[in-house]
């Protein structure tokens, strides 16, 4: 099924001359100094923080100097008629704004492709990149296209590039944060990434099942991970099983990280809410 895009302005929600196959596609029609946010919808029309994703995009916008006055109930509203006429299901979607309009967004949305009972049990492998972002607390369209050429780069077996600082701590994911556990406490960057709104929620429960270091761990203690996973909006909490070639603990996903999976799904399907 193709991506449905529509733009949304004063005179409400207009039809485009473009098409996409995939949000993916879509990116190519957005304005590469804009702002974007994406996430999915559960239950058809149901959403996990929307207003912090909408949080999100304001601060990303003010930090490039984009003059940005979201009316957040005309968005919901258009959000939610372009949902239910697809009759898609659960979607996902993307909001993007343009520097040279920004009282006008595009929104794009394609049917919701959770990640595979397979991938949420045997978990991913990844390789990392001395790329840290230049502006890492902006979600920033023009981080989207170096991120996709990161990406295309990939092998065939990967799937994330986590990016390194100086030092070698691994910071983020290239679209995810990440996290690993040394000597039973939850290490995660503080600074220098994204603050994606899953790894809010992560945040606020992995307590409830070991410490937490607001601290990103190094490369070099690879050999000490005792489990690690990335988290996103679109794919939740995604075990990481080894990086650059070398096997995390075990090589499998960890009694930790499969613990916060099903914490993470009790607590977002308890607290999505209508658009």
């Amino acid at each position: 099924m193709p991506a449905i895009i529509k733009r949304l302005s004063a005179h409400g929600l207009q039809d485009i001359a473009h098409s996409a196959s995939s949000l993916r596609e879509a990116e190519a029609l957005e304005d590469p100094g804009g702002v974007y946010t994406v996430s999915n919808t559960v239950q058809r029309s149901r959403v996990l923080h929307l207003d912090a994703h909408l949080d999100r995009l304001e601060a990303s916008a003010r930090s490039l100097g984009i003059p940005l006055q979201l009316q957040r109930a005309r968005l919901r509203r258009a959000l939610r008629c372009m949902i239910l006429e697809s009759e898609y299901g659960d979607v996902r979607f993307r909001i993007s704004l343009s520097a040279a309009d920004p009282q006008s967004c595009l929104l794009s949305i394609e049917p919701y492709q959770p990640p595979s009972p397979a991938v949420l049990r045997a978990g991913i492998r990844c390789i990392t990149a001395p790329l840290p972002r230049q502006n890492p607390s902006s979600k920033a369209s023009a981080w989207m296209r170096q991120r996709a050429r990161l990406q295309r780069q990939m092998p065939p077996d990967v799937s994330e590039v986590l990016l390194l600082d100086a030092r070698g701590a691994i910071l983020e994911g290239a679209s995810s944060n990440f996290y690993a556990i040394l000597g039973g406490t939850l290490h995660s960057a503080d600074s220098g990434i994204l603050r994606g709104i899953a790894r809010q929620i992560v945040l606020q429960i992995c307590v409830e099942h070991l410490p937490l270091k607001l601290e990103p761990p190094l490369l070099g203690d690879l050999p000490d991970f005792q489990e690690s996973f990335i988290t996103s909006s679109s794919r939740g909490i995604i075990p990481v099983v080894a990086i650059d070639g070398g096997d995390i603990g075990t090589g499998q996903r960890g009694p930790f990280t499969a613990a916060l999976q099903a914490h993470y799904q009790r607590w977002a399907s308890t607290h999505a809410q209508e658009l």
